[in-house]
């Protein structure tokens, strides 16, 4: 009975870090594609998450170990999100619930989705490398499933998963930020089939 109750204690608080650590996140990514880097404050991101000063540093050592920990966690939670998505799934329909993940983790988490891909673009910020580490995990995941689907007979031998998956995970970035920005108002589960369309009219996918 001891060990279940020690078991049920340390549960319990990996559950409040993990929530703790989400209303950070989600505090801080919106105040930072709200008004940039530069002009955030860990006071403001403390403020909207409910949580004090001190406990934004002890999740997160220094406001830039916060900005590169906030695109590690992102890209974490999307790259969770869709290994759980595809789970048991064969490699084409795999494709399908992996577009399905992605765009509703962006509708969720857009400012997040609209943070990544300007940082993408920018070759002379400190964390570039963390920018390219969170990339290659979340193409990893793509890239996973079309190399599985290759060896299947799935997909043609000549299909290249690296480059292949870049080129998916970039679509569903755009795609995503487009629809949000435009049409809003499309329901997910119709943006998922129009981009899978597009996919299935190519021979390869």
């Amino acid at each position: 009975m001891e060990r279940r109750t020690l078991s049920n204690s340390v549960d319990g608080r990996t559950r409040r870090r993990d929530a703790t650590r989400l209303k950070i996140f989600e505090a801080a990514v919106g105040l930072i594609a709200e008004q940039g880097f530069t002009a955030t404050t860990v006071d403001e991101i403390a403020e909207r998450a409910g949580v004090a000063k001190g406990t934004v540093f002890y999740n997160f050592t220094s406001k830039t170990a916060l900005y590169e920990e906030l695109l590690r966690y992102g890209v974490g939670l999307l790259a969770e999100e869709s290994r759980t998505a595809i789970e048991g799934l064969p490699p084409r329909e795999a494709i399908t619930a992996l577009i399905g993940a992605q765009l509703s983790y962006i509708q969720r988490y857009r400012a997040f989705a609209q943070l990544l891909l300007a940082e993408m673009w920018r070759t002379n910020r400190e964390w570039q490398q963390t920018i390219l580490l969170v990339r290659e995990q979340a193409i990893s995941v793509i890239a996973e499933v079309l190399e599985a689907g290759v060896a299947s007979g799935d997909f043609p031998p000549e299909l290249d998963p690296r480059i292949s998956a870049s080129a998916l995970f970039g679509a569903g970035l755009v795609v995503a930020l487009d629809w949000l920005i435009f049409s809003p108002e499309r329901p997910v589960e119709e943006v998922q089939a129009g981009l899978v369309a597009v996919l299935r009219s190519r021979p390869s996918l």
